[in-house]
């Protein structure tokens, strides 16, 4: 067993908010005898992004906020002190790092622009002795358990899906230490309110179905009802396509997003419900969409930066339109389609969509209408509860035309809202909702 280190290592927190099954926290707290950890609420995710929204609404703020708050205290229980910024990380981390005698920083590797750019920053602004160590930590299928390069991750789904399954395994989360408590430490910083980020305070929808807070304990919670409870596991595969209420799908989305469960913890829970109760076409299914959702985090690592350009990872060039009253009209669910407009309506009103709606949607968005693809992938950017940028640049470039997609299918909504929402009742729902 190696002797643990005297000085303190610092853990920055982003998209990897959760103590349990966490690889960044454990090789910290495995390699040191003390931690402390920070998040910064970067102002230029809440400023305006290219395409004139902002870059993140109310919902998943109000999310980030609640999952800090959970952090914090879960963080304690391990004796880790968490400092939380509403400044950009390479203005405060030399701050903290100067300030404890900081050697180690432990982080999630990041790929796409945006982070790389940060840690980048963060870099130039501290001494070339601190040692940055990262770790993938955001995957079904570890990196380094796939036997393939990033250059051969295959152009179709099935193909990736079928090489995994067959010669790759998945990892048992190993979790980690307390450490010792720092005597004398100060943390005069606060997890901001909503107003504070430039938001009002607002009321959850009713009709949502997203009803849940941010966190990881009611992540491990809902995992625990929807699995073990309820058993609502074994008919996924059938209810999936679901558009009304919170059990229609598992809804682990928003928590994967910001990482505040892992995959891997998902996947082992199936596992034990496999073995407790059943194991059906519908086990099998969640863990065929973890493996989507890695997939896509693949594709963004073959493909870098590729996935926000208007041609894709195709590079095909279609004549996309840019004309605005169009855009607006889809925003407002103000469309031909009641089946259209009532999603888009469901997404403003409460951040949430399911994901035959955003299927349906945004290829209406871009096949229907011809509307440069980047714009909707920006608005679900700034409105999604669960935005992740790998599974929704992936998704987009996908119905668009320009991804995975050898078939550049195009959903029919009309078709599509007479099979899923036959008795109109979703579109009923949302329907009659005022806008503003």
């Amino acid at each position: 067993m190696q002797e643990k280190q005297n000085n303190i290592a610092l853990v920055w927190f982003r998209n990897d908010l959760r103590v349990n099954d966490n690889a960044v926290l454990k090789a910290a707290t495995k390699t040191h005898k003390s931690v402390i950890a920070c998040y910064c609420f970067d102002p230029r995710h809440y400023g305006m992004s290219d395409y004139g929204f902002k870059k993140t609404e109310k919902f998943r703020t109000q999310f980030l906020i609640e999952t800090l708050e959970n952090l914090k205290t879960n963080l304690k229980a391990l004796n880790i002190e968490l400092f939380v910024f509403t400044e950009t990380p390479e203005t405060v981390i030399n701050t903290l790092v100067t300030k404890h005698n900081i050697t180690s920083i432990y982080l999630q590797k990041e790929w796409t622009s945006e982070e790389v750019e940060v840690l980048e920053n963060v870099k130039s602004s501290i001494a070339d002795t601190i040692k940055i160590r990262e770790y993938y930590d955001q995957f079904l299928y570890h990196p380094d358990d796939i036997d393939l390069s990033f250059s051969d991750i295959p152009k179709v789904f099935t193909v990736f899906r079928k090489k995994v399954e067959k010669y790759s395994s998945i990892r048992i989360s190993e979790e980690s230490s307390t450490v010792d408590k720092i005597e004398r430490l100060e943390n005069n910083t606060n997890i901001p309110k909503l107003k504070d980020l430039g938001f009002q305070e607002f009321e959850a929808h009713p009709k949502s179905a997203f009803p849940f807070k941010g966190g990881e304990s009611v992540a491990l919670d809902r995992l625990n009802d929807y699995f073990f409870k309820t058993q609502k596991l074994g008919f996924y595969k059938k209810t999936r396509n679901g558009l009304i209420g919170k059990d229609f799908s598992s809804k682990f989305s928003p928590w994967l997003a910001n990482g505040s469960i892992s995959a891997r913890t998902i996947y082992w829970n199936i596992r034990k419900f496999e073995e407790d109760h059943v194991k059906n076409q519908s086990t099998y299914w969640l863990i065929f969409e973890l493996i989507w959702r890695d997939y896509f985090k693949y594709v963004s690592l073959k493909h870098q930066n590729d996935i926000f350009k208007i041609g894709g990872i195709l590079n095909k060039d279609y004549d996309w339109k840019t004309n605005e009253r169009p855009i607006q009209k889809w925003i407002n669910g103000e469309t031909r389609s009641p089946f259209v407009n009532a999603n888009m309506i469901e997404l403003k009103k409460t951040g949430w969509m399911s994901n035959r709606g955003r299927q349906n949607v945004a290829s209406f968005f871009a096949k229907e209408l011809l509307l440069d693809w980047r714009i909707g992938a920006a608005y679900f950017e700034t409105m999604l509860i669960d935005y992740d940028v790998h599974s929704n640049y992936g998704n987009w470039m996908y119905v668009a035309g320009v991804g995975n997609d050898p078939r550049d299918r195009k959903f029919n909504v009309d078709i599509q809202a007479e099979r899923y929402d036959s008795n109109g009742k979703f579109q009923q729902l949302w329907l009659q909702e005022t806008l503003f």
